[in-house]
């Protein structure tokens, strides 16, 4: 049979998401998962924080964004993104997108075409009054007060913290996030993955991943 690829997010949960979370870089008390994927936890905390209404988690993945979204796959993201119905969850990362702007972000902002909404379920005219609106989501679809976030900025892993940690946002850092880099880590993890499990790992194309796996087998060929 030949590769199909799938673009469906693998959702946490629970204990599950939150060690997760902290594989990532978010500082919860919690035993961290071993190099969780990076797109389907921010996608699961971002279903936390607003189909549940986690401000704890709001104010971390927030946080996070801002100090990691470099080492976010933005097309592995919406993909993942387009497989979640959640008008809430669509309006954070249509929101996201217009406050990073940039060729990788600037198309979250189809994702939701609603009305502007509230992130907190009450009270959210008055801490906007009071606190003003956090400057990442100012004109978006997502009204979100300044006191939700910045009291989080320092439980987040620094950069060169979570690269030390994480071998797929380490390559990311390298070469860029690309699907490329995705394959590039996991084969440092297993360099026996064939190309069509290296392909289905990291949800790229199978042509990506016979590239990577010929370039690897170049560059093993060099004397040690």
């Amino acid at each position: 049979m030949g590769y199909r690829r799938d673009t469906k997010p693998n959702l946490a949960t629970g204990d599950e998401l939150t060690a997760d979370m902290v594989g990532i870089g978010l500082l919860f008390a919690f035993e961290p998962s071993p190099q969780p994927d990076i797109e389907d936890t921010l996608l699961s905390a971002s279903i936390e924080a607003m189909d549940k209404d986690d401000l704890r988690v709001f104010g971390l993945l927030v946080a996070w964004l801002e100090q990691h979204h470099r080492g976010v796959n933005a097309d592995r993201l919406y993909r993942g993104l387009a497989h979640i119905d959640s008008q809430r969850v669509r309006a954070f990362w249509a929101g996201v997108g217009k406050g990073l702007e940039g060729r990788r972000w600037g198309r979250f902002a189809n994702m939701y075409r609603g009305p502007q909404l509230n992130l907190l379920a009450a009270g959210g005219e008055f801490h906007l009054l009071q606190h003003g609106e956090y400057p990442l989501f100012q004109g978006g679809p997502l009204r979100v007060p300044r006191n939700a976030v910045e009291k989080r900025k320092g439980d987040i892993l620094s950069p060169a913290d979570l690269a030390s940690r994480h071998v797929v946002y380490r390559w990311r850092l390298v070469i860029g996030s690309t699907y490329r880099a995705d394959m590039w880590a996991q084969i440092e993890m297993d360099p026996k993955t064939p190309p069509a499990e290296l392909a289905r790992k990291t949800r790229g194309s199978f042509a990506t991943a016979w590239q990577v796996k010929r370039d690897y087998s170049v560059v093993e060929q060099r004397p040690h």
